[in-house]
């Protein structure tokens, strides 16, 4: 039976992408948001879901719908607030997913890293094999009437997923983020240990990490990695090249065949190994997944390639010292040979002060490093480091760059340009762009 629903921040990743999963099933959905532009809105224009800017008396003129309540609003939100004084029916954003998640043989993928690109390799590899509805952190989400899959990302952030009871779950990592929420490492890792108590048949997870190793659950935990004395699903044989990834999966001493993905770096085959063992676990036709392992292309803000003649551009969401190890390690696989420029956005204040050292040693892995200003948050518009300090901790640094002056960035001639940041970095990509446009015509 068709519902009908208002999304209160319809422009939230999540949220978008939920709302157009709900609307694929033939439900109703409108929703509201801020009035500038933001990459999530495209999706939800090109399916007609009205998107409206905030108002009270929007709640009053969609009375008769559910709201879903996104979950960076507090009670003195305007149309929350408007929502909660007319008593109209409103649900959270986590118990929405959840009603999803009941729905289907469901998969949640969590982690402090990789959740939103193995999100998308698993949600691909599975829409090819059967019906699958997705729910992507890049805003991606897609509903199938009556599918068989449900594929979400998880998110840990202020325990969002903690009510989640998925049929699987694959926990690429435990790590130290959000410290504007979590206290230290082990407030995360206890967030992960409840969530792992919700899973109902089977748990993947990444085999290197200390903090998963020590999960308890009532569903069976498997272990994906490259070590075969005490990993379940192995990688082996791996091959890297300028082309992608290719490597032997082998469960329990069975060979499952060999694999290739046109994606770069070890975290990607780490990615691929989850979805291999996920499908196989699920009697997925491994020729299938064979196949469709090829002809993913990745999501949005995930290593996203464009070429201007002879630089290359990446853009990336790296945002922790690791996805920005991991990022690097990617781009030097495909170029071996290119000179790799980091331009990258730190994102929010805690987070520079708690890992200034290890933002510091990930980055000089690049061979020259350019940052933006500290990109701060709702909750921190200000605090006590600069970018300036973090670029002093950095041997290759090279300056700040700003919107109004990307100027530096000219001085590189068949290179890689590889732009971070989880902030509006892209805002120095395209002055970048356009700047190289003036100057060198011939790029254009």
């Amino acid at each position: 039976m068709s519902e009908k629903y208002y999304f209160i921040g319809i422009k939230g990743t999540g949220m978008g992408a939920l709302a157009q999963i709900l609307h694929d099933q033939g439900h109703q959905v409108v929703g509201s948001d801020i009035d500038s532009f933001t990459y999530t809105q495209a999706p939800l224009e090109a399916a007609n879901i009205p998107i409206l800017p905030f108002e009270a008396k929007n709640v009053d003129q969609y009375r008769d719908y559910t709201f879903v309540r996104g979950n960076a609003f507090e009670d003195d939100q305007v149309e929350v607030a408007r929502a909660l004084k007319l008593g109209v029916t409103m649900v959270t954003y986590p118990a929405l997913v959840e009603e999803q998640i009941q729905a289907h043989t469901s998969i949640a993928v969590a982690g402090a890293h990789g959740k939103t690109s193995t999100t998308g390799l698993l949600a691909h590899v599975l829409s090819s094999t059967a019906p699958t509805s997705y729910l992507i952190g890049d805003g991606s989400g897609h509903g199938v009437p009556d599918s068989r899959f449900f594929v979400v990302e998880a998110d840990e952030y202020r325990r969002h997923f903690a009510d989640y009871t998925p049929d699987y779950a694959i926990l690429t990592n435990i790590d130290f983020d959000h410290p504007d929420y979590f206290e230290d490492i082990d407030d995360v890792t206890s967030a992960f240990a409840d969530f792992a108590q919700h899973v109902k048949k089977a748990i993947f997870a990444w085999g290197d990490d200390v903090h998963l190793r020590k999960l308890t659950a009532s569903a069976d935990i498997y272990y994906y990695g490259l070590n075969a004395d005490r990993d379940d699903f192995v990688a082996q044989a791996i091959r890297k090249s300028t082309a992608g990834s290719h490597f032997e999966v082998v469960f329990h001493g069975q060979s499952l065949g060999e694999f290739s993905i046109p994606l770069y770096g070890q975290h990607n085959i780490l990615n691929a190994l989850a979805v291999i063992a996920v499908a196989y676990t699920e009697g997925v036709d491994l020729a299938s997944v064979r196949q469709h392992l090829l002809t993913y292309q990745g999501v949005k803000r995930r290593f996203s390639q464009k070429q201007l003649a002879d630089i290359t551009i990446i853009d990336d969401y790296a945002h922790h010292p690791t996805e920005i190890t991991a990022t690097i390690d990617a781009a030097r696989q495909k170029y071996p040979d290119k000179e790799i420029v980091a331009i990258f956005q730190p994102h929010t204040f805690s987070r520079v002060i708690a890992y200034k050292d290890d933002f510091a040693k990930s980055l000089s892995a690049a061979d020259q490093v350019y940052l933006a200003n500290i990109f701060g948050s709702a909750r921190e518009q200000k605090g006590a480091v600069s970018s300036q300090d973090l670029g002093a901790a950095i041997d290759n640094f090279r300056g700040i760059v700003t919107e109004d002056d990307v100027s530096a960035l000219l001085a590189y001639e068949n290179a890689v340009m590889v732009f971070m940041g989880a902030g509006d970095i892209q805002k120095y990509e395209f002055a970048y762009e356009k700047l190289l446009g003036q100057v060198r015509p011939d790029l254009v």
